[in-house]
């Protein structure tokens, strides 16, 4: 990254002044492992929120963290894009495994998360019966990640958008393709929930934040691959996210949607706050080219069982086809010159 980002060698004298300081250096630790808050971490180093404020603004202000709110609590972590990544990532790789000092640190940090998975799991545990019944009426999860794989394939790409990331399972489907990764999600039991396993699973590369799909809090076209699972038939205007959705790809980029095929399960209404009853190959083929997408592909996977309560899973692949378009342009001009 830093052959990428050359920088000046005032640049590099001012990072390092900006990193050079102890507690500021195990501040770049503790965030390159986990997003956490200046109550995270006054709890983890000991020391007071004005002191850590004050090291977490200089270390802002040089671009080696970046912060980002979720309600009333604002979350911090390494930074992963810009000039100072590379530096910032080279210097935590310096950085001896075997210091006393982190070691401490990361026996706190375990702490923390250990607090936080606690309290996803009692919020998992009041709704997993309903989530449970939910998944028993159509394909089984392993299908449906199955299916999914398939069609992303096993090419390695920069960076993934889930959106209504829930539990951050598809996050962690995909963890080992994405350089970074970021899960939205407008619950923030929810958040909990996924913070706590891409904790569990050191999915570093990977965070999520609270936002709102049809109005993202992040800069548009940077993903070459987003998400939205099972989410839709829960929107008043899926049309609307599925075209903010198609703003945050790249050229080239591939939107992936899973939801379901048309049914008629009215109780889903009101025991599942379900607002659309399946949607139809061309209701989403049409959004999608509305969005100015491609569809690449569409599967249907239906249930194992047959019966009046089975339903059916759809995907849809689609791509931004500007990339491709600018290829073509290019090769009629070449053609041209031929």
């Amino acid at each position: 990254m830093l052959d990428h980002y050359k920088l000046g060698l005032d640049e590099i004298v001012d990072l390092l002044k900006a990193a050079g300081e102890q507690t500021r250096m195990r501040l770049l630790w503790l965030l390159a492992t986990s997003d956490l808050t200046v109550t995270d971490l006054t709890d983890i180093l000991g020391q007071s929120q004005p002191r850590i404020s004050r090291h977490l603004k200089l270390l802002g202000e040089a671009g080696l963290i970046e912060r980002y709110q979720e309600g009333a609590w604002a979350y911090f972590r390494l930074t992963s894009e810009g000039r100072a990544a590379g530096l910032a990532r080279l210097l935590i790789d310096a950085i001896s495994a075997n210091d006393a000092i982190l070691a401490r640190d990361a026996e706190r940090l375990r702490a923390v998360q250990k607090v936080r998975a606690e309290k996803a799991q009692s919020y998992f545990s009041r709704n997993a019966e309903s989530w449970d019944d939910l998944r028993s009426l159509h394909v089984s999860d392993d299908r449906v990640e199955a299916a999914l794989t398939e069609l992303v394939g096993t090419t390695p790409f920069d960076s993934m958008l889930d959106l209504g990331t829930g539990t951050g399972r598809i996050l962690q489907l995909f963890q080992g393709l994405y350089r970074r990764g970021i899960g939205v999600d407008a619950s923030r039991d929810m958040l909990a929930v996924a913070r706590a396993n891409l904790d569990r699973n050191g999915l570093s590369h990977a965070s999520v934040r609270h936002g709102d799909i049809f109005n993202l809090p992040l800069d548009r076209e940077t993903f070459d691959l987003v998400t939205i699972h099972q989410v839709l038939h829960y929107l008043q205007s899926p049309d609307d996210a599925i075209a903010e959705a198609a703003r945050m790809l790249r050229p080239g980029g591939r939107l992936i949607i899973v939801d379901f095929a048309p049914h008629e399960l009215e109780r889903l209404r009101e025991e599942h706050a379900h607002v659309r009853l399946g949607f139809s190959h061309q209701t989403i083929g049409e959004a999608l080219r509305s969005a100015g997408l491609s569809i690449e592909r569409i599967v249907d996977l239906e249930p194992e069982e047959e019966g009046s309560e089975s339903l059916t899973v759809t995907i849809w692949l689609a791509r931004d086809p500007r990339l491709l378009i600018a290829g073509d342009e290019s090769a009629d001009v070449t053609k041209g010159l031929a």
